[in-house]
């Protein structure tokens, strides 16, 4: 399903934290978000799974307008996992899971024998189903995110919206879960810190400065020394990757003036 972002603007008391931004993401995707801290990132993601209102502008997917969905709907659309999760009660794995389906169910109506199936085979999917009968509370890092991604994955959605989903990872566990992002198939919408990570996933980076869009591209395209000096104020020197081709940059500081 194809996201459209058109002339998206956030302000928040006079302060304009995302400004006039317009990107679309096709079908399939992979579309990533970078910028120095505070550059609007997760401000812009934080409209597109309806935490916060914009100011301006339009979404939609799939042509059809995001506010004017019912949150159900929207959710059968789109699914999003958040920078920081909430966990206040030690659920089990699979109930975490099977909250995914709660879209796709009437109210008070308990959970089928499909809602199972789906849960089962997104926890085989993202290769935990051996942690069903766990705490959540119990699991490191990477199986937490693993969890929650199989909860995104069981709500069936089209487009998947991720904000920092490498956030406290080790570069083994980082490595897996946009392995199993990009696998989903998915239209995807992901915010990312790390530059050679983003430039090895993402099928298109835009890059954020100011709450503005300031670059778009492949990532050859748009990760130049150039752009990287402006933006993050570092020296960036590019490579090839031995084996996949795609762009890796080696940083260092900028020479003092």
């Amino acid at each position: 399903m194809r996201v459209d972002i058109d002339a998206l603007t956030v302000e928040i008391a006079r302060t304009k934290l995302v400004e006039d931004v317009t990107l679309r993401a096709g079908s399939g995707q992979v579309v990533g978000l970078v910028g120095p801290n505070g550059s609007g990132k997760s401000t812009l993601l934080r409209c597109v799974y309806r935490a916060l209102r914009p100011t301006a502008g339009a979404i939609r997917l799939g042509g059809d307008d995001l506010l004017s969905m019912s949150t159900r709907e929207s959710a059968r659309r789109l699914a999003a996992l958040p920078q920081e999760v909430a966990a206040e009660f030690d659920f089990t794995v699979a109930e975490v899971v099977a909250m995914g389906r709660l879209p796709h169910q009437r109210p008070v109506a308990r959970t089928t024998d499909e809602d199972r199936r789906t849960c089962g085979a997104a926890l085989k999917g993202v290769g935990a189903g051996h942690l069903a009968d766990r705490g959540f509370l119990t699991l490191s890092g990477g199986e937490k995110q693993r969890v929650l991604i199989a909860r995104a994955l069981a709500q069936q959605p089209q487009v998947l919206v991720l904000d920092e989903p490498t956030n406290h990872l080790d570069i083994a566990q980082q490595l897996e879960v946009l392995a199993l992002v990009r696998a989903s198939g998915l239209t995807v919408l992901t915010a990312l810190h790390d530059l050679n990570l983003a430039a090895l996933h993402c099928d298109v980076i835009h890059v954020i400065d100011g709450g503005r869009i300031v670059a778009s591209g492949a990532p050859h395209d748009a990760l130049t020394p150039v752009l990287l000096a402006e933006v993050f104020g570092v020296r960036a020197h590019r490579v090839a990757h031995p084996e996949t081709g795609a762009v890796h940059l080696l940083f260092d500081r900028l020479p003092s003036q």
